[in-house]
């Protein structure tokens, strides 16, 4: 979804408290990865990969200028003849360090065996995140969570996962006039375009 995309998912969702959570839970992400240098980790559940998200977050660590945002993508099936970038699989969990960011995206609740890995990876000091559908033990575990019900509500997960991710490569301290990237011109000019008209006086 490109920023003019997000801009309006945004604007449709003025007044409900989408918007605002997605920046909140992007801020934590990017602020655990970036001072990090990277090692984010994504892992979905065996029924649910999150390739969509991780595929936002390369575009987006592209756009923005922070390689750090593109994470690793673990995999549940990974097979030996797998591209690199597709060839993780689940016990990388098991090597994870301090410094290290975990971010599990599942919009049901993951396996025990899933959970037992997260489990470990906190304990051995990964910072771990997780957007989910609401499972309890999975927020337990979580530094931060965002749950997404999957109870018909004006969203849904998909919507989202683009929510974070878009507001994660999004620049929030406003920097010198020229060193404003055209993306970020170009999104504050869509929020201005699709802004209300003022209130008359």
């Amino acid at each position: 979804m490109d920023a003019v995309r997000v801009a309006l998912l945004r604007e449709v969702l003025t007044g409900t408290e989408w918007p605002g959570a997605a920046r909140r839970f992007a801020g934590v992400l990017r602020s655990s990865v970036v001072p990090q240098g990277g090692g984010l980790l994504l892992v979905g559940t065996e029924e649910y990969e999150p390739w969509h998200m991780a595929a936002h977050l390369v575009d987006e660590a592209a756009w923005s200028g922070l390689p750090e945002l593109a994470p690793t993508l673990v995999r549940h099936r990974a097979r030996p003849g797998d591209p690199p970038h597709l060839g993780v699989c689940l016990g990388r969990l098991e090597r994870v360090r301090r410094g290290e960011t975990l971010l599990v995206v599942a919009p049901e609740r993951p396996e025990d065996a899933l959970l037992e890995r997260v489990h470990d990876a906190r304990r051995a000091g990964a910072t771990v995140l997780a957007l989910d559908g609401g499972d309890a033990e999975t927020r337990g575990l979580a530094h931060e969570t965002l749950s997404v019900a999957a109870d018909g509500s004006v969203v849904d997960f998909d919507m989202v996962q683009h929510l974070v991710s878009a507001a994660a490569g999004e620049n929030s301290l406003p920097g010198s006039r020229g060193s404003r990237r055209f993306r970020d011109r170009l999104s504050r000019l869509v929020d201005q375009l699709t802004a209300p008209p003022p209130a008359r006086w």
